[in-house]
């Protein structure tokens, strides 16, 4: 039986409110029916573990509120988006006679009596909540799915699962898959031959055509074109061009010999 103990609260400010949960309490409120809303706090160390479970919001809980039952649904959680803690809960009454529409999760089971998974093949959930019409006093926490004998390409559709009296899909009209077993995706490589390898070869790392790799290729390279040195063949090094130049000038300025008999 799912029991949670409450109590009303008359906390309604901000400042209220935040020294409830400082004080390690959860505000909560439960309304519906013919009965008035009550505010109500929730001690949190009691609803922690309660929170992290997947059935939380399709479980009908029995909230003790100060000594009286009440039969409530969870419909909404806040959380602090910064401490990502429950700040508040929203719960609906439960009366008998009603129906509700509930995203119920499902449950796969019996995965290690699957054929078609032994063999490697995928479960390819489609679903992993089916929504669900439910009278209030018939609510299942989980939709079961035997996987028990399926083979690859076995799908699974609302119809073979077995639903709790009263219950039915909201949607009608065709008999939905949940899930299916499909066979492994493989990607197969292609062998690698001779011929592959040499044309997908990567050229060594080194010098590129053209360029000189070796000392030896630089010195061949400064030589002339017609193979000759270009040291002369005396061994003494020829003078600037400014110095010839020069040289040049000065003679220029001297007279000549025809230029004194003149």
């Amino acid at each position: 039986m799912n029991i949670l103990k409450a109590t009303k609260r008359n906390t309604v400010t901000g400042g209220q409110l935040n020294k409830l949960r400082a004080e390690g309490f959860v505000p909560a409120v439960l309304y519906g029916g013919t009965k008035n809303n009550l505010n109500l706090s929730l001690r949190k160390l009691h609803i922690e573990k309660i929170l992290e479970t997947e059935t939380f919001m399709s479980k009908v809980f029995d909230l003790d509120i100060d000594g009286t039952s009440e039969k409530a649904l969870p419909r909404d959680i806040a959380y602090d988006p910064i401490s990502d803690e429950p700040i508040h809960i929203d719960f609906i009454r439960i009366e008998k006679g009603s129906k509700l529409v509930l995203e119920i999760p499902v449950k796969f089971i019996n995965s290690d009596k699957s054929p078609g998974l032994k063999k490697g093949g995928v479960l390819n959930i489609v679903r992993r909540k089916v929504e669900l019409k439910c009278p209030t006093e018939n609510i299942p926490n989980e939709i079961i799915v035997d996987l028990d004998n399926t083979e690859i390409n076995t799908r699974l559709k609302i119809s073979s699962v077995k639903l709790p009296e009263g219950v039915v899909p909201t949607i009608i009209g065709r008999d939905f898959v949940i899930a299916s077993v499909v066979a492994p995706t493989v990607l197969v490589e292609p062998e690698k031959t001779e011929e592959s390898v040499a044309e997908g070869e990567t050229p060594v790392e080194g010098a590129a055509e053209g360029e000189l790799s070796t000392e030896e290729d630089k010195e061949k390279s400064a030589k002339p074109s017609d193979g000759k040195s270009a040291k002369p063949t005396d061994g003494k090094s020829a003078k600037p061009t400014e110095d010839k130049t020069k040289a040049t000038q000065d003679q220029k300025g001297k007279p000549t010999k025809k230029d004194i008999k003149k």
